[in-house]
């Protein structure tokens, strides 16, 4: 689709086993967004979403929210062109 654009993040604090990906993953969907939201072995979480880049933005935004579950210490992201071959938002 034209305008896409693909973000990858990585969010740091205290969000792993407490709901995080998961409420990622309603929010990535509630925007029409694909993608993944992934734990990382250092207690972080890869984010990659692929869809309008006013949703992307829109997501990174609720990121930094201080409303997620858990504690958001950091979100590092860049926003690149997409990739392609995502479907759906998996939170896993």
């Amino acid at each position: 689709m034209s305008g896409d654009q693909r973000l990858e993040a990585v969010v740091s604090g205290e969000v792993q086993a407490v709901g995080f990906r998961y409420w990622t993953r309603l929010q990535a969907e509630q925007l029409g967004l694909v993608g993944t939201a992934v734990n990382r072995d250092d207690g972080s979480v890869d984010i990659v979403a692929e869809g309008p880049e006013p949703a992307l933005r829109e997501l990174l935004r609720r990121l930094r929210s201080g409303s997620t579950p858990g504690r958001v210490a950091g979100v590092d992201a860049v926003v690149t062109a997409p990739s392609g071959g995502l479907t759906g938002f998996r939170g896993s």
